[in-house]
């Protein structure tokens, strides 16, 4: 009997499941305006695309920005840097102090016009995660501060002809509302037409990431001063965390900084069957629970080294700049199907906007002309195929609807055409798919290829001379402080030279300034470089760095790994560094040296055998195994510090 009850409670399951849904189009339905999809460059996520050689570099970023090819990025958020590690590395400063200034530092203003050639409609924001020493008392909460910001908004204007959209205050700190005005009030008295966007919390933050609201429905003043609310990662618990009194502001609603996985570590990976699939169904409930308008990806491309924070956490996939390769992914094309079939500007249809009965959502869109419209559905989860039928009304387009799909078997592909007969048409959905149904055209799949992956060259050196003065050196990726080059000093040519001489305001850990390259998996090998004291700051050479991702430890100076540290006394010591384990000293000593002249030191591994000389002379003989692999590093504290002839080899005992 109980057999017979299960029978039948299946095949009535199935039969509601093949009812198909209906769904009415409605042109005259009311909703929230569309302010597109977009990704934040920050947190020195973008270090390693610039040094990209061409054609990839270009097809990366066609792929990332360019209508009708890839991701076809609408907004672009950019870091304001401070010189301060911020996630995976640290961004220069266009100012470090009141009166240096700087629009041809870092990457940001580069990838800003390289967004705003493919399109030129894109929206561009810039928020700061720390700053130099100068803006505040280790706050930037100042009115110094604000001048930054707006110096920062000036240059973008008069040296790329770039309109900054959307400022923050600081990110993910609590805000602070003296700050919020000073700085409407810096953008007023400047006449720019920046908005403030505010505040860029996360959830469980103080006293909340929608806090912000409260106080908008509270004081006319903060009202009129923010004009967008922004809160990262707010998914918690499978539920939007958008308030009552944030939908009550009446300002537009932003998820400002996301991810496919809400930003819980670790990352999770960026193909369609994990990160694609979850990105699909995040953008449309984003809208759906929370009202939310826009959604910012951190990072538009993973481009920096895999043992720094939250690898993986880019729509795409590219940090062997050497090898010319990278990645398309598939969050990438769950991206496409909202930003190819509809603008910042459209029109949300609520009424015709909603969930599957099946697991499943759909949001519909309307042109700005109300005649056009796409609707983006998805069947995420769903394990059986869905008919349903449409009826379109309220003025909306009955010409030929166009569909485009992506699932484990297809990526990005235009399956079919359809022609509504009378105002309507039905189709039926495979599940575990997204789809994007259209009036509109122009969309497009990119086809170019990269070239396989390769490793990070081996031997490799370089003597700075062929990179441009205040640049930094091909892979080279600074974790803190600024490693530029500049003219030697007591030889002819140029060097690399740590130039903050000041520890910056910082946005989490403040490790010593150190800069990494290499492999991973680099086990036996050597690591020199010519060294020049230009203050009492010492020197370091670092290898084997099995983890460079300081957010481990919050006290840590240096990344996990062998440390050869000289200073100009001639004291020196060799460490192994781990986070959050004390430092152990595997030998120190003092040797006679002249601080004025060049010195060369280097470090060598074989098996557990670590060995460290200066000037061809041996320091040390040691044997440890705590650290059996990874990445080189040239290191300093806050000071000016010179490295010429870096220089990784087989280790000359093999």
């Amino acid at each position: 009997m109980r057999a017979l009850l299960t029978l039948a409670a299946l095949a009535l399951a199935l039969t509601a499941s093949a009812q198909p849904v209906h769904i009415t189009l409605d042109g005259h339905s009311s909703g929230r305006v569309f302010d597109g999809l977009g990704a934040a460059s920050a947190g020195a996520s973008s270090r390693l695309l610039i040094d990209y050689p061409e054609p990839q570099r270009s097809q990366i970023l066609d792929y990332l920005f360019k209508p009708g090819y890839g991701a076809a990025l609408q907004r672009l958020k950019v870091e304001i840097g401070g010189d301060v590690n911020s996630t995976d590395g640290s961004e220069p400063s266009h100012m470090r102090t009141p009166s240096d200034h700087s629009a041809t530092r870092g990457y940001e203003w580069w990838l800003m016009v390289e967004a705003h050639k493919r399109n030129p409609h894109i929206l561009l924001e810039i928020l700061p995660w720390g700053g130099p020493y100068w803006v505040g008392n280790n706050t930037l909460y100042a009115p110094k501060m604000a001048e930054y910001v707006a110096d920062f908004i000036k240059t973008a204007k008069r040296d790329y002809n770039l309109d900054i959209a959307y400022t923050g205050l600081w990110n993910e700190k609590e805000y602070d509302a003296p700050y919020l005005l000073e700085l409407h009030r810096r953008l007023q008295a400047e006449h720019l037409t920046t908005k403030i966007v505010c505040c860029d919390e996360y959830a469980g933050q103080g006293p909340g990431q929608w806090s912000i609201a409260d106080a908008m429905l509270k004081d006319p003043a903060i009202a009129q001063a923010v004009d967008a609310i922004g809160a990262h990662y707010p998914l918690v618990d499978g539920k939007i965390t958008t308030t009552d009194a944030a939908r009550k502001t009446g300002k537009p609603l932003w998820s400002s900084e996301d991810q496919p996985n809400s930003g819980s570590g670790p990352f999770l990976s960026r193909d369609w069957p994990v990160g694609g699939r979850i990105l699909a169904h995040l953008y449309n409930q984003n809208y759906l629970q929370g009202a939310l308008t826009a959604t910012e990806i951190w990072s538009p491309i993973t481009s920096y080294y895999d043992n720094l924070a939250a690898p993986n956490s880019g729509l795409m996939y590219a940090n062997t700049p050497w090898s010319g390769h990278y990645d398309v992914q598939g969050t990438i094309w769950a991206t496409a199907h909202t930003t190819q079939f509809a603008q910042p500007g459209w029109q949300y249809l609520d009424a015709s906007s909603g969930t599957l009965p099946t697991k499943g959502s759909y949001v519909a869109l309307r042109s700005t002309d109300k005649s056009n419209w796409s609707l983006v559905l998805e069947t995420i989860g769903a394990t059986a195929s869905q008919a349903a039928s449409f009826a379109l009304t309220g003025g909306l387009a009955t010409t030929t609807i166009h569909i485009w799909q992506t699932n484990a078997t297809r990526t990005f592909e235009h399956v079919a055409d359809l022609s509504p007969v009378n105002g309507n048409f039905s189709y039926t959905f495979e599940p575990d798919s997204l789809y994007s149904l259209t009036t509109t055209t122009g969309q497009g799949r990119g086809l170019a290829q990269p070239p396989p992956a390769a490793p990070f060259p081996f031997p490799y050196a370089d003597n700075f001379d062929s990179t441009p003065v205040t640049h930094t050196p091909k892979y080279l990726a600074d974790q803190d402080g600024a490693f530029e080059v500049q003219p030697c000093i007591g030889r002819p040519g140029r060097c690399l030279e740590q130039v903050i001489d000041h520890a910056p305001i910082p946005w989490g850990p403040l490790p010593d300034p150190f800069t990494e390259a290499g492999n991973a998996d680099w086990t036996n090998y050597s690591l020199s470089a010519d060294i020049h004291f230009l203050t009492a700051a010492p020197a370091a050479l670092i290898g084997r760095i099995d983890s460079a991702d300081v957010f481990q430890d919050g006290h840590a100076r240096w990344p996990s790994g062998y440390v050869l540290r000289l200073k100009p006394t001639g004291a020196w010591e060799l460490l192994s560094a781990q986070f959050n384990k004390p430092l152990v000293t595997l030998a120190s000593g003092t040797v006679s040296i002249d601080p004025k002249d060049w010195h060369t030191l280097a470090l060598r591994f074989q098996g557990d055998l670590i060995q460290a000389s200066l000037n061809g002379t041996p320091l040390a003989s040691v044997h440890d195994s705590t650290h059996t692999h990874g990445m080189v590093a040239l290191g300093s504290e806050w000071d000016h510090l010179q490295f010429d002839n870096l220089l990784i080899g087989p280790n000359p005992a093999q």
